[in-house]
């Protein structure tokens, strides 16, 4: 269960980078609200709220982040699923000096089959991840997806399942704050489709919050 948690934060902060424009910054892993200090943001961002539910068997986890997020991912919405588990992901934004995003929404579940089978596993000490087992996707979730995350050498994880094409579309980027780098992987396939690999950043700050799920 933890090793979800540490992918769903790491799936539900999605880059931080606007003219002059100040924007809360905080995290919470257990409500859909947080304070906290002002910074000034980079060109081209829009203070915004990444809020993330994760689902695994019986256990429901939320993640609330605001931060200077991309104007270009102001409308993100996706969502993942694996066997017996779901992270379900949404960014809402605003524009004036610290104001507050209306809470994101996330994709609603499906029960629908589009025809794609993907495999399924979900593992904390590698960015590799391999398994027999096997999900039927639903909804939106038309592309089978590898994602793997590392950090400075010291932390991995990786996860196969069915995905939104949303989370393998999003900009190539890695980070590096105060000394620790990450790196975040999408390979993703439906069918005879092209693989995508993409890198986004992270915020590092979710991890520290959530120890268990």
């Amino acid at each position: 269960m933890a090793s979800l948690v540490k992918i769903l934060c790491l799936l539900s902060a999605l880059t931080a980078t606007s003219s002059a424009l100040s924007c809360t910054v905080c995290a919470s892993a257990t409500s859909s609200s947080c304070s906290g200090n002002s910074i000034t943001c980079p060109s081209g961002s829009s203070c915004g709220s990444t809020y993330t539910v994760a689902k695994s068997g019986g256990t429901t986890a939320v993640s609330l982040i605001r931060a200077c997020t991309l104007t270009s991912q102001c409308s993100f919405n996706g969502s993942i699923s694996m066997v017996q588990a779901t992270i379900k992901t949404g960014i809402s934004c605003c524009d004036t000096d610290n104001c507050t995003p209306i809470l994101p929404t996330v994709p609603t579940p499906s029960s629908n089959s589009n025809g794609v089978t993907c495999r399924s596993c979900i593992t904390a000490d590698s960015t590799w991840c391999y398994t027999s087992d096997t999900i039927q996707c639903t909804g939106d979730e038309n592309m089978c997806l590898l994602q793997s995350t590392e950090i400075s050498g010291e932390l991995s994880t990786a996860i196969r399942g069915c995905s939104t094409k949303s989370f393998c579309d999003l900009g190539s980027q890695s980070t590096s704050v105060g000394g620790v780098t990450t790196n975040v992987k999408f390979i993703c396939t439906s069918g005879g489709m092209t693989v995508h690999k993409v890198l986004f950043t992270p915020v590092i700050v979710c991890l520290l919050l959530l120890k268990v799920f």
